[in-house]
């Protein structure tokens, strides 16, 4: 058991004691480090200005992941090399190849984002990403430029990623150098720090959380912050006891196994893309779209569970695809359909103790037809309005045997619209079928009017969802392979 956390800042080897729960990443570089190229914007995780890159070895290999400051929380870095824009430039003293294709190509105007579009941009070459604009667009969703001088961004990224091809930077340099380091690093012990501040929990594994949690119920689960560093950024809430879920390497399982995918609790997003990809292609639009880069390579896909928002992504999807939550309590397991987890606004399915471990999705059978839509006031890291995943079975008659119409924004937790299924159930997939189903969505829900939507609008569009499912899908007849040429993400004014 150690009492302190260890981790790099660019080459510097750091282990702290004497901090607080609540202590973020932003904070400490600002404060007590005196980098302050990395700056606070919004401080909430949506304009990136705050952006640094984080370094972890994963399998052996290093991954290179850009995340907001702002809501990370310093005991997050334990094991891993944290780089800021300070840390770019070469031995030699001249400018990283994104620092200076962002000053051949006029890509700063005030400057106050460059830093996080700067990290933004190491990040995703350092992770191979490619010249694609739109590739590009989604890496940089999550930095958010005033001046809207978004072209020559792009235009210096294509650049930088050429040269950096070509030439090679420091970290490829420094590669087998920053390998060595972080193996050094992953001694396998827990953390426990206590001090006047509070008290910080790194499990080593599930056995060691569980144990803990039982003993102190009343602490706080951290996985990614993403939604917790907001109680602290906007609410001033203090956090006395936290237990962290990413540090128990079991909980990182993602794997198939006989007749599903298996996702562990401390997968991110980012980690699950390319499983959730192959095993619910519809997936893949929804899942790109939930919050921006950085987020997703911090927010975990049980943590989107376990908030039980009744405006989260994840869920409406995985309930659609009949998804089963694994629950532990100590020494206790039990297994739970995800949609019976929630079961009001503010309440679920947990007792004290108890903490969800992973998530299985079953596959899906070939007589089933599947769809997800996102509304959302802006195309690129919004909160929905509304959150909708159909899937329906038809069998060789061309029957519906099994309609799951799931939405999420539409009442005070995600749930599946009963009234509109049944109505399904038994019918072909007609006009008629649809007709039956767009009238008794309307008795499923009373959706209430806030900044995102009226009651009005979320009634109209949850059945316009369902008549664009049709359109999209009927002409199939019986299921056949979903085709992601046919995405289209929706977006209103």
């Amino acid at each position: 058991m150690r009492h302190h956390i260890r981790f790099y800042l660019g080459q510097t080897l750091h282990e702290v004691s004497d901090l607080s729960p609540t202590h973020t990443v932003l904070d400490w570089l600002r404060d007590q480090k005196g980098l302050t190229g990395t700056k606070e914007g919004c401080n909430e995780g949506d304009c990136g200005a705050c952006t640094v890159m984080v370094v972890r070895l994963e399998n052996g290999q290093l991954t290179w992941r850009s995340v907001n400051a702002c809501i990370q929380f310093l005991w997050m870095l334990d094991g891993a090399q944290l780089f800021t824009v300070e840390h770019l430039q070469n031995p030699d003293g001249s400018l990283h190849p994104v620092q200076q294709a962002m000053v051949d190509l006029h890509g700063s105007q005030c400057g106050f984002c460059t830093p996080g579009f700067v990290m933004s941009m190491v990040a995703y070459v350092q992770n191979g990403g490619g010249d694609d604009p739109k590739a590009i667009n989604t890496a940089l969703a999550g930095n958010l430029c005033r001046c809207t001088g978004y072209a020559p961004i792009i235009r210096a990224m294509q650049q930088a990623r050429r040269i950096m091809v070509q030439q090679g930077n420091r970290f490829d340099v420094e590669k087998q150098d920053i390998i060595l380091r972080l193996s050094a690093l992953q001694d396998g012990s827990s953390v426990d720090i206590q001090n006047a501040h509070g008290r910080i929990t790194l499990p080593a594994n599930s056995d060691v959380l569980a144990a803990v949690y039982q003993e102190s119920p009343k602490a706080t689960l951290v996985a990614g912050a993403t939604d917790v560093g907001l109680w602290v950024t906007k609410h001033l809430r203090d956090l006395p006891h936290v237990i962290a879920v990413r540090s128990a390497k079991d909980l990182h399982k993602l794997e198939q196994r006989d007749g599903g995918l298996w996702i562990g609790a401390a997968v991110t997003y980012t980690q699950a893309l390319p499983a959730l990809a192959t095993h619910l292609p519809d997936a893949l639009e929804t899942v790109k779209r939930i919050g921006s880069t950085q987020v997703r390579n911090a927010a975990t896909v049980c943590g989107n569970i376990g908030n039980a928002s009744p405006i989260g992504d994840g869920p409406p999807l995985f309930i659609a695809a009949s998804a089963v939550l694994h629950l532990r309590q100590g020494d206790t397991r039990r297994q739970l359909p995800l949609e019976n987890y929630f079961v009001e606004y503010g309440k679920q399915d947990r007792q004290p103790a108890e903490f969800i471990e992973s998530i299985f999705i079953p596959d899906q059978s070939a007589q089933t037809i599947m769809r997800a839509y996102k509304v959302s006031k802006r195309f690129d890291q919004d909160i929905s309005a509304i959150m909708a995943a159909f899937a329906v079975s038809i069998n060789a008659e061309g029957k519906i045997t099994e309609a799951r119409l799931v939405f999420g924004g539409m009442a005070g937790i995600p749930c599946r619209a009963k009234m509109a299924e049944k109505a399904l159930v038994g019918q072909k997939w007609n006009t008629a079928a649809l007709e039956a189903a767009r009238t008794a969505i309307q008795d499923d829900f009373t959706p209430l009017t806030d900044m995102r939507g009226s009651a009005w609008y979320r009634s109209t569009v949850s059945a316009n969802l369902l008549t664009r499912f049709f359109e999209e899908t009927a002409h199939q007849g019986s299921a056949q392979p979903i085709c992601l040429e046919g995405w289209r993400e929706i977006s209103h004014a």
